[in-house]
């Protein structure tokens, strides 16, 4: 990956045998699976291994040139400390714009446009989602089929809302995300809340007065004031671009049944607003893009990862917004994220997202090296410096211009660091909560992640995966490794391949087999 390496990877599928010759290389002396590092030279005890020209780790024994070289063979470096880092130091890099693409979306009263037409359901709390869950899959049956312009009705399921320090400073952070997501670009700005009524998570608390940008709701025929018909008793709503809500305490729920009818009479007026709706041509800026991996293997950091950074300056060179996450992954390089920020303060920001992020870890007693996962160690991945490494490309070679808190809505164009867990599912949730239309997904070692509320494209890092999980993948980045395309061409492709998800014309495998992961706040305030 560097010609400061003194160690590669074994590319061929089911790795190589004691005796295989390298290309300029040594002859191995022991078996090395496919994604494993091999050492190029001798390496005694304390030497420093190097890939991607960085320290990812120190010999712990004398390895010999042609040896594998594993986890177990190496001790994992320091964190890198918080102090003393480069601060906006690369200089101002300005891409060439990219002009003249478009896709079909749907553009929304805030002004921000969605790649799906869906009706979300919020919930106020856990109590509520088998409720919930009964009435979509009645909503689906029973009046999707009569609104052919809605994708989908989704229920924004959680565990959150109650028997929780609602009060503490952290709890800011569950709440604004639950908030933020209800005002996805997909959900057309419809907001719809089930609530049970005595949770500390109140309706009104989760959209206080102003929450919602207001919006033209006005329909035709006899209606209230802005054209919308008056509810019936148990279900609520709060004013003009405001939530509509159905209490299942209220006293007029009578039955099980009752709860359910009041949840589809209202559903149907969103659905019939949101029917109404049709796709038109918009520049490719208004793409608000998330980056993430998961199941990762050492081929992240050479094939998918590395296209995926690719795309993200096209998008950034087309005026898109594009969000990178991970901080656990990225930690380890931060001295490379803060030298790439535009400005001192952005870069302050990201060591302020690092420092609570290394605080939160200490309170918890955790060790750094459990972020490799067994799979992650099976891939190649020794250890979490050499993830973070690979992670890291997944932002190309944008300046960062912002930075994002857990559950805080994205509003910049650009490269954004939005600062999350690595956790994929709850990586994905925050950058919903962020105003993301659409997903990209790196695997190697293969994993069914979706989510409901937007397209995810998944890109397999090695052909292997790709022929096996042949209607889960949706991109091979392993014909980089195969020697077939360059990381470019892989680039364009995915960059084109959004374009079409963006507009309807594609579905993600995911879509088509509707596969989705649960949302899972991130919540630091303590349980009560």
């Amino acid at each position: 990956m560097h010609p400061a390496d003194n160690v590669a990877i074994v590319a061929n599928d089911g790795g190589l045998d004691a005796g295989a010759v390298l290309p300029e290389g040594p002859v191995l002396v022991e078996r090395v699976p496919q994604g494993h590092k091999v050492a190029l030279v001798d390496l005694p005890a304390g030497t420093a291994v190097q890939r991607y020209g960085v320290t990812i780790g120190f010999a712990l024994e004398d390895i010999a040139s042609g040896a594998w070289v594993h986890e177990r063979r190496l001790r994992m470096p320091e964190a890198r400390g918080l102090d003393d880092l480069p601060m906006a130091t690369q200089g101002a890099t300005t891409l060439p714009p990219l002009a003249g693409y478009t896709f079909e979306g749907y553009r929304n009263p805030d002004g921000s446009v969605g790649t799906r037409n869906i009706l979300a359901i919020t919930q106020t709390v856990q109590c509520v989602a088998g409720v919930t869950d009964f009435a979509v899959q009645r909503i689906k049956a029973e009046l999707l089929p009569r609104y052919p312009n809605v994708d989908d009705v989704v229920a924004l399921e959680h565990g959150y809302g109650c028997g929780v320090a609602i009060d503490a400073p952290d709890a800011v952070i569950p709440i604004r995300t639950l908030r933020h997501i209800s005002q996805n670009p997909n959900f057309g700005g419809e907001v719809m809340v089930v609530s049970l009524g005595c949770e500390k998570l109140q309706p009104e608390r989760l959209f206080p007065p102003n929450a919602i940008p207001i919006q033209d709701t006005r329909g035709t025929g006899s209606a209230g004031p802005l054209g919308v018909p008056p509810l019936p008793r148990g279900e609520t709503r709060s004013g003009a671009g405001g939530f509509d809500t159905v209490c299942l305490q209220d006293d007029a729920h009578v039955g099980f049944m009752s709860m359910v009818d009041s949840i589809l009479r209202q559903a149907e007026v969103h659905l019939k607003r949101l029917n109404a709706r049709r796709r038109e041509t918009v520049p490719a800026s208004e793409l608000v893009v998330g980056v993430q991996c998961g199941g990762s293997d050492a081929f992240s950091g050479v094939t998918a990862n590395p296209a995926v950074g690719f795309c993200t300056d096209l998008l950034v060179r087309a005026g898109a917004s594009v969000m990178f996450s991970e901080t656990t992954e990225v930690r380890d390089g931060i001295a490379q994220l803060t030298a790439r920020a535009t400005t001192p303060e952005v870069a302050q920001a990201m060591v302020r997202e690092m420092a609570w992020y290394d605080d939160y870890l200490k309170r918890g007693s955790v060790d750094r090296s459990a972020n490799t996962t067994p799979g992650n160690k099976k891939g190649g991945l020794s250890n979490i410096v050499e993830k973070a490494m690979g992670s890291i490309v997944k932002s190309g070679s944008a300046p960062i211009a912002n930075v994002l808190s857990p559950g805080e809505k994205l509003r910049a164009k650009g490269l954004t660091y939005a600062a999350t867990p690595a956790s994929d599912f709850i990586c994905g949730t925050l950058q919903l909560a962020a105003g993301m239309n659409l997903h990209v997904f790196t695997t190697g070692r293969g994993t069914p992640y979706g989510l409901a509320a937007v397209p995810v494209i998944k890109v397999a890092t090695r052909s292997d995966l790709a022929r096996r999980w042949h209607d889960l993948m949706d991109i091979n980045a392993g014909t980089i490794a195969d020697g077939q395309a360059s990381i470019e061409e892989v680039g364009w492709e995915l960059f084109r391949c959004m374009l079409d998800v963006a507009s309807g014309r594609r579905k993600t495998w995911a879509e088509q087999w509707k596969l989705h992961n649960q949302l899972v706040l991130f919540n630091p305030a303590p349980v009560t």
